[in-house]
């Protein structure tokens, strides 16, 4: 019989592998092509599950061969066929599943190719020539193992067309959650922005609303101001009054006292003319007894005489003793510096007594006053507006005539030293804002130093030795020095020094202070006095050591700045002198101390301008800033850099 032709519904080739196998290979062949098969698909698959072997490809023997389940279609393309292959279809289309068919395009059955188109087509009933029966079931072993080869590999194309299929759509599905995170992505940055714009009209109405705050405070402060000139029109006619009123009352005492100094001196003549004629009367009546009455008269006397100078010498030396400046031993201090120390602080007692009578005045709530004082000096920061504007604002308080000068003058003089003894306070910024103030109330710089000396001895410079003749106990002495009491006990030595140092850091930024037009009052020079009185007088312990280590760090900059040589001569005295006697000490707890003083002269840190010195530049340069009449009354220059 002729050769039939089989075609597959399909590619032959799929990623270069042959899908209709060779239906001559041998059966060995077969496997190893069909396990390259999978092998290959397996390693460039795609799909995340490799293919695994659903049963084993084992053959059974011929006598258990059975049909498959899913046949092939043949397709002979002879006319004489026609009627054959409608039959096989009708039959096999009952038990057709979703197979792909083969067809069957051509079959020769001629036996020679030189006929002339003659058709012996006789039914046979085998495809090939008749063999046996060994032969015959082989050939039908084969057949059915190529059919099943087919099935499978059918099978396994189909499985991975579905793979492909799967994972297209799971693409999809990918794609489709990226463009709704996208979406989403755009609501949320739409709603932030409409967030953001929110925020923006918020500020932008809270901006006007300030303005407008600020345009209403404006507005009070006029009124107030207009209030103001009222009430000072109206002060100024009182106390107008009440000066012509205390006029009047002193006129009227001093002829007071005068009256009554004339009696007093009317008195004493007449008590002087009886005091003479009584003597006189005694004098007559001593004379008739003088004789028998001289000796013992005159052993009374001596006696009398002695217990009398006893009782003297008795008193004198209880006063000594309880007086701490009864010797001059025990005071150490340039004379000079006491005559100054006295006179200043006469002048504070002579004030301060003058105000217990004015604060009597119901009508001025002075609490009040102090307080604004204090927190204008609590206000000071080291910055050049901030200064300048707190200066101003301090002079306007001290110059107003509404509370009396004195009293204002005082409150700020205790309350500026004061805060120099706060933690954190800006030494060098009260110190500018001292000398503006005191250019221009001068009394106030006497009152300042004054309350200096009664905080700390030592910027007199003045020290008190412990005498146990001199003082009561030690407490007694503590206190004489400027320890204070709380609750009957003395501080501790600790905080005391603390208190020193912090009071001549602020006495140290005050002398070394210049500002550009203005005159300080107690400048380099007195802080030059200072220190050559403190050499010259004080000794070298643990309170003078701390005193001169805290006057050095602060003022020692600008004292080198104007004295050069003479300044570094005396710092050599420190270190050869001074420093020595506080080693031979041997006080552990003056180490700190000695190696401060040390590193300061040895490091040359008098070279390094102190921190703080240097006024910043305020962030906001409309902030404070002084008036044109305040500049130009401190000397304010147009530029705007008038620091040294």
């Amino acid at each position: 019989m002729g050769i039939v032709n089989l075609e597959l519904p399909c590619p032959r080739n799929i990623g270069g592998i042959g899908v209709d196998p060779d239906p001559d290979w041998s059966f060995d062949a077969l496997v190893s092509e069909l396990n390259a098969l999978e092998a290959k698909l397996s390693s460039s698959s795609k799909i995340p599950v490799p293919f695994t072997k659903e049963k084993s490809r084992n053959f059974s023997n011929g006598k258990t061969l059975g049909r498959s389940s899913s046949p092939f279609v043949m397709r002979i393309s002879e006319d004489e066929m026609d009627g054959i292959e409608s039959e096989e279809e009708e039959v096999q289309d009952k038990n057709y599943v979703a197979v792909n068919r083969f067809n069957f395009d051509e079959l020769d059955l001629s036996e020679s190719d030189d006929s002339d188109g003659e058709l012996s087509l006789e039914v046979q009933p085998y495809l090939m020539e008749e063999v046996g029966l060994v032969e015959g079931a082989l050939f039908e072993l084969t057949l059915e193992h190529e059919l099943r080869v087919k099935d499978e590999i059918r099978n396994k194309i189909s499985a991975l067309e579905t793979d492909l299929l799967n994972e297209n759509q799971k693409y999809n599905s990918a794609l489709n959650r990226i463009e709704k995170y996208r979406e989403a992505r755009r609501e949320s940055e739409r709603k932030l922005d409409t967030q953001y714009q929110r925020k923006i009209a918020e500020a932008l109405d809270n901006h006007l609303t300030a303005i407008q705050r600020d345009h209403e405070r404006k507005s009070q402060i006029e009124e107030r101001k207009i209030r103001s000139d009222a009430a000072y029109e109206e002060a100024k006619r009182r106390e107008k009054a009440l000066q012509e009123e205390k006029l009047r009352q002193e006129k009227a005492k001093a002829e007071a006292e005068a009256k009554l100094r004339a009696e007093e001196a009317k008195r004493a003549a007449l008590e002087a003319q009886k005091r003479a004629e009584k003597e006189a009367a005694e004098a007559s009546n001593r004379a008739a007894d003088a004789v028998a009455q001289e000796t013992s008269s005159e052993t009374r006397t001596i006696s009398n005489l002695g217990t009398e100078d006893a009782k003297s010498n008795i008193s004198g030396y209880e006063k000594t003793k309880k007086s701490p400046s009864a010797g001059n031993s025990i005071v150490k201090a340039a004379e000079s510096a006491l005559k100054l120390e006295q006179e200043r602080l006469k002048k504070c007692k002579e004030l301060d007594e003058g105000n217990q009578t004015l604060r009597l005045n119901p009508n001025k709530d002075l609490s009040r006053h102090e307080r604004n004082i204090s927190k204008l000096i609590r206000q000071i920061t080291g910055t050049r507006d901030v200064v300048w504007g707190k200066a101003t604002e301090l002079v306007k308080i001290l110059n107003s005539p509404e509370f009396p000068k004195s009293i204002s003058v005082a409150v700020f003089a205790k309350k500026v030293v004061s805060h120099g003894e706060s933690p954190g306070s800006a030494a060098f910024a009260c110190a500018y804002v001292i000398v503006l103030v005191t250019s221009q109330i001068p009394l106030a710089m006497d009152l300042i130093l004054a309350e200096f000396h009664k905080a700390c001895i030592y910027t007199v410079p003045k020290h008190i030795v412990y005498s146990q003749s001199a003082f009561e106990s030690k407490d007694a002495y503590y206190k004489t020095i400027g320890f204070r009491e709380d609750e009957g006990k003395i501080e501790n030595i600790d905080d005391y020094l603390k208190r020193i140092e912090a009071y001549m850091k602020l006495y140290g930024a005050l002398v070394q202070t210049e500002v550009g037009g203005v005159q300080n009052l107690h400048g380099l020079k007195e802080g030059w006095a200072w220190l050559a009185r403190f050499l010259n007088t004080l000794p070298a312990n643990k309170f003078t050591a701390v005193a001169l280590s805290a006057f050095l760090r602060t003022a020692g900059f600008g004292l080198f700045r104007k004295y050069k040589s003479q300044f570094m001569k005396m710092l050599n005295i420190i270190s050869d002198h001074f420093l020595n006697v506080l080693k031979a000490r041997e006080d552990s707890t003056m180490n700190k101390v000695i190696a401060e003083i040390q590193f300061y002269i040895e490091d040359k840190q008098f070279l390094k301008e102190p921190e703080g010195r240097s006024l910043e530049a305020s962030l906001l340069s409309s902030i404070m800033v002084p008036k044109i009449e305040d500049r130009q009354s401190y000397g304010y220059q147009q530029s705007r850099d008038y620091y040294y």
